[in-house]
This record gives structure tokens, C-alpha cells and sequence, in this order.
């Protein structure tokens, strides 16, 4: 657990050394953002079906993302990371989290080249996955800024997902006593999207984490407690996070489950190939 007052803005540091499961892997999206600092050879990332894998050498920030996005590793992958709650990223950011929704950076690219190098330079030379954490966590810790509108944005995204994303957007604005643009406004500059994508993000993870991939699976009942209209809604909920249908997204799960049962990467990751 991250130490105070980091714990308000990161769920966890991690370790990765090893050979991935599969070369590419789907990363539905999620109302969480990720900082890694990469250790060993260059992974790819392709930020949407449409656009271009791009090479991420030392390391990447992404921001809550709203598509799914594949990662290519290589045979060998090493590195340091923070999984990061929506809002997280806010205070360790040079720009608006709004410029880099759905576009991944190379961590020189926020924090600098210089910087990072003395990082990864750290990192690298640390004596165990818990020593390189700590220095992670060291580091965010300097890092830390005062960010204007973070503590509207956290309690608002808190009473969203204690509603797995099933709220009235409209009732937000008049809890929290400011109007809908201004808290639209605050959401895309600290989370880089609105309250509303938040919410839909939210109401789709916990619908996906309440599915039990080795049992019979009733879609419509499954859909009606989440709260989408209807089984079809439902559905295209489903085609437009991850680019699959529900049936499929189970299928490709349960090959992750049978061909690597208990791997640290299993439970949101998915082969790509």
C-alpha cells in the first residue's frame, strides 16, 4: 500500500520481469491510469484499432484511456510501474490530463530526458523489486504538486464508483455545489475525460468484473442489474470498449484462464493474437 498521501492518488506499485503471456495483449478500458518506467527492451503500444503501434523505450504515462489499447512486449519484458486511480496522474503532469486522452507519451516526455535517465539508472541498479519500489514511490513523492480542483474531482469520482458508473450525472454538479460545465471542465483537466465517460467506464468494469467466466452466464439478467436499457445496449457497451461481442470477450478469456491459469497478468488483460 502506498504511503499517505500518495495512497489518494495510486492503488499500487508493481513489479514485471518475465516472458508475457502472449506478444500482444488487449487492455480494455478501465477507470484507472498507468505510469511505467520500462527496464528492459522497448515495448509497442497501439493506442486504437486505427492508429500505428508506437515504440516506448524508457517507459510510458497513459491517462484514463477510453478505447481498448494493445501492448506488444518482448520476448523479455522488465519493469517498474504505478497503477494509478482517474484522477492520479493530475499532479505529476506538465500539461492537462485532456491532451493526452487516448495518446500515450514516453515518460522524457513528462518528466524529462535527464530525469529520467538518473531514474532508470537508480532503478536498475536496486537491490530487489522492493528497494526499486520504494524508490519509485520516492520519487512521486518529490514530484508531488498542489493541483487546483483535485479535491472536487476525487470525491466526485469516489461517488461515482461506489455507484459502479450508475448515476444521474446531473445530480454531481448540485452535490457538489458547482455547475455542470465547471465540473466537466475540472474532470477533463485532471482525469482527461468527463464525468459521464467516467461514469460509463465505471458501470462497463464492474459489469465485466461481475462476470464468472466458468459458469453458465445469463447476459440479459447480467445487463438488467447493471443498469444498461436493455441486453442490445448492453452489448454495444461491450463491442465499443473492447471491440468485442460479450460471447467472444468470454471465449478469449477463458484461453487466457486455460493456457495460463494463475498468471499475474490475468483478470483484465487479453491475447491479441
Amino acid at each position: 500500500m502506498p504511503r499517505p498521501p500518495l495512497d489518494g492518488l495510486i492503488d499500487d506499485l508493481y513489479y514485471l520481469d518475465g516472458s508475457p503471456p502472449y506478444a500482444r495483449l488487449m487492455l480494455p478500458p478501465s477507470p484507472s491510469a498507468l505510469l511505467i518506467v520500462n527496464l528492459g527492451a522497448p515495448f509497442r503500444i497501439r493506442a486504437g484499432a486505427e492508429v500505428e503501434m508506437a515504440e516506448y523505450a524508457d517507459g510510458c504515462v497513459i491517462t484514463m484511456p477510453t478505447r481498448a489499447f494493445e501492448f506488444g512486449y518482448p520476448l523479455r519484458t522488465r519493469s517498474v510501474g504505478v497503477h494509478v486511480k482517474p484522477w492520479g496522474l493530475a499532479p505529476f503532469l506538465r500539461m492537462p490530463a485532456a491532451e493526452l486522452c487516448d495518446r500515450p507519451v514516453t515518460i522524457e516526455q513528462v518528466w524529462g530526458r535527464a530525469a529520467v535517465a538518473e531514474l532508470r539508472d537508480r532503478l536498475a541498479s536496486a537491490d530487489g523489486p522492493h528497494e526499486m519500489m520504494t524508490l519509485l514511490e520516492d520519487e512521486l513523492m518529490r514530484r508531488l504538486t498542489e493541483t487546483a480542483g483535485l479535491g472536487l474531482v476525487r470525491h466526485t469520482s469516489n461517488v461515482i464508483a461506489a455507484a459502479s458508473g450508475v448515476v444521474a450525472i446531473g445530480d454531481l454538479s448540485v452535490a457538489a455545489g458547482v455547475s455542470s460545465t465547471h465540473l466537466a471542465q475540472r474532470f477533463k483537466e485532471l482525469i482527461g475525460v468527463t464525468p459521464k465517460r467516467l461514469a460509463r467506464t465505471q458501470r462497463f468494469t464492474a459489469t465485466v468484473f461481475s462476470i464468472n467466466p466458468d459458469g453458465p452466464i445469463d447476459w440479459s439478467d447480467l445487463a438488467a442489474r447493471a443498469g444498461y436499457f436493455d441486453q442490445a445496449h448492453f452489448g454495444h457497451e461491450f463491442q465499443a470498449f473492447t471491440g468485442l461481442t460479450p460471447t467472444r470477450y468470454v471465449e478469449v478469456r477463458r484461453r487466457f484462464l486455460r493456457e495460463h491459469p494463475g498468471h499475474v497478468l490475468d483478470g483484465w488483460s487479453l491475447p491479441a493474437d
